[in-house]
């Protein structure tokens, strides 16, 4: 007796939705967001259990809590739809989703796996992205006053008098508080990333991925707390689309009737890249990519292959995501056999 369960969590209320293999409701609970309480409620159900949640902060605890407890777990990442809705619809629909075989093989979880290292990668790029923040709002505060500011010494504690002096008596106060601000967060900011080096050298394979072209220890630790296993991936061009190197292609009125019968036309086609994709991962392989093709020596390979793309008349952009999507394929190559880096090999 097949039972499909679509759970809809908020922080006070749970939504539980269980329909037959047939499609009809069997029952529909609202119950406190609490692990014991989800577990308890699940051991009530009779027959094999298939779970579907959303991808949300809460989804990898749910996964830990409910896996052990039903046959199947799938965490769905959800898009937009018009129409009604509630918590009760949207549970409904996780369940007959997952009946239908409509969820594919849902976001990949392994809460166990890397556990803290992926804790300070998800620190450390929060504490990055407020230091980018608390720099634009000290540099906009000079600039609202017309203060020429250019480079980053408008950031260093120790000249932050001589540019304080250029604005009004007012003014000077708030600009001190962002100031002190921006050097709290870089002080915060350093010590994540000690910790976070710090454990990802706990781990072998980071030694193996820091010998891949451009990927220094940061970029090497946010990627193994990213990936976490590169088996996840049958061939590159599965990672490819993971990383966003995927190419799309887009076409309209395919087929042409002629006197011979329908033949495909030779209309232009409309190409980019996967825009669903994971973002920190396109940064390191692209960040990964212009360290090599700038700070390499001339002799490397892929600098070699980055000249030779540039005089067959490639344009830089597509260059560059040539150079990445090398980079990525060779990471997964050497996640997969561990074996270090060799040019021209």
């Amino acid at each position: 007796m097949e039972r499909y369960i679509g759970i809809d969590v908020h922080r006070d209320s749970t939504t539980i939705c269980v329909v037959s293999a047939t499609g009809k409701r069997v029952r529909r609970e609202i119950v406190e967001t609490n692990g014991q309480v989800l577990v308890r409620y699940l051991k009530l159900l009779r027959g094999t259990l298939h779970v579907c949640i959303e991808e949300s902060s809460w989804s990898e605890w749910l996964h830990e809590v409910l896996s052990p407890h039903v046959a199947k777990l799938v965490v769905y990442q959800s898009q937009w739809t018009p129409g009604a809705k509630s918590d009760a619809i949207d549970a409904h629909g996780l369940a007959e989703k997952l009946r239908l075989g409509q969820v594919g093989p849902g976001v990949f979880k392994s809460p166990h796996r890397y556990r803290k290292l992926r804790e300070w990668a998800r620190v450390y790029q929060a504490l990055t992205q407020d230091v980018a923040r608390a720099k634009n709002r000290l540099k906009s505060q000079l600039q609202r006053r017309g203060v020429r500011c250019v480079g980053t010494s408008v950031y260093d504690p120790r000249q932050r008098d001589s540019w304080l002096r250029q604005l009004p008596v007012s003014m000077r106060p708030t600009t001190q508080l962002l100031g002190l601000e921006l050097d709290g967060l870089v002080e915060l900011r350093t010590q994540a990333e000690a910790a976070l080096l710090e454990e990802s050298h706990r781990h072998r394979v980071t030694k193996i991925l820091e010998t891949a072209p451009g990927l220094g220890p940061i970029r090497t630790a946010l990627l193994i707390a990213t990936v976490i296993t590169p088996h996840r991936f049958r061939s590159k061009r599965q990672f490819w689309s993971y990383c966003g190197f995927g190419v799309v292609t887009r076409s309209s009125a395919d087929w042409i009737q002629t006197e011979s019968g329908w033949i495909k036309a030779r209309a232009v086609q409309t190409r980019g890249l996967n825009r669903n994709h994971n973002p920190t991962l396109k940064g390191i392989f692209k960040g990964a990519a212009i360290t090599v093709i700038h700070q390499t020596q001339a002799d490397h390979p892929l600098k070699e292959a980055y000249a030779r793309l540039l005089d067959g008349g490639t344009r830089p952009p597509l260059a560059r995501l040539t150079i990445a999507r090398k980079i990525a394929a060779t990471v997964l190559a050497m996640w997969k056999t561990e074996e270090v880096y060799r040019a021209g090999s």
